[in-house]
């Protein structure tokens, strides 16, 4: 089964110990420091529309690209009870992703690049951000680190027990690929009309993500032809270090003379 085929159900309620405001509050913050204060923004790994209608709400005109359709029915339905009707989805791999013009700025956040297993997928989505920022335009990025899989979650099993859905996450670090590898099961319970105690059914997923480093990401940049303004350790504006979980990788258009749209 793959990634989020079932998970996109239950994500959001499952999800609900994030703090997507004060996510979405730094990723401003981390867009007004770099001068994009209005206009067109573009989300790749958008997952259900959290972030991408928070930052609607904050006058963003945004594009949300995600490449599981299970996730853009969640976002779309969601976007049916608020005001933002204008939020544009698109089921896109980001690897290849299009855009018909130039955009202020892109964000991938969530670790969303962290499942990009190879580095050279990820020069690529910087390849791309490159060709489809506006003149100094900005791509905003998170991933977390080698340090956060190898030594903070490795070999590790997360279980939570709840009324509407039980799960177990199973994870294993794979220290010569740099790959972490989770096991999903979710317990979903069946419809049913009798006294009988609930049945549940038990589904599984497979994610795969890349634990990075900072030496990484430089490279990843500088390949693409980006140029790396900032790294940040998460949620701050303190410098990136190899002992960050989490990193804000900052890197700005370049070469806006020649930009190319499929």
């Amino acid at each position: 089964m793959s990634a989020y085929e079932v998970f996109a159900s239950v994500y959001d309620e499952l999800m609900d110990n994030i703090p997507y405001d004060d996510w979405c509050t730094y990723i401003i913050e981390v867009l007004q420091k770099y001068g994009v204060n209005k206009g067109l923004v573009c989300e790749l790994g958008c997952g259900t529309g959290e972030i991408t209608e928070r930052l609607a709400d904050a006058g963003y005109d945004m594009i949300g690209i995600d490449n599981s359709y299970e996730m853009l029915e969640v976002a779309n339905e969601k976007k049916l009870d608020t005001s933002h009707e204008s939020i544009l989805y698109l089921m896109q791999d980001m690897r290849e992703f299009e855009l018909f013009g130039t955009v202020n700025a892109i964000v991938c956040v969530c670790d969303s690049i962290n499942y990009l297993t190879e580095l050279s997928d990820i020069t690529h989505v910087f390849r791309l951000a490159n060709n489809y920022l506006e003149s100094r335009g900005i791509f905003v990025c998170d991933f977390k680190t080698r340090h956060y899989f190898r030594d903070v979650v490795a070999d590790s099993t997360i279980a939570e027990d709840r009324d509407d859905v039980s799960f177990i996450w199973d994870n294993y670090y794979d220290a010569e690929t740099d790959i972490n590898e989770l096991t999903l099961s979710l317990f979903i319970p069946e419809a049913d009309d009798s006294d009988n105690a609930p049945l549940y059914r038990k589904f599984q997923e497979f994610h795969y993500q890349r634990g990075l480093t900072l030496d990484d990401m430089r490279k990843c940049v500088s390949d693409s032809g980006m140029e790396l303004v900032a790294m940040y350790d998460a949620f701050t504006f303190e410098p990136a270090t190899d002992s960050s979980e989490r990193v804000y990788v900052i890197a700005r258009e370049t070469h806006q003379s020649n930009k190319h749209y499929e």
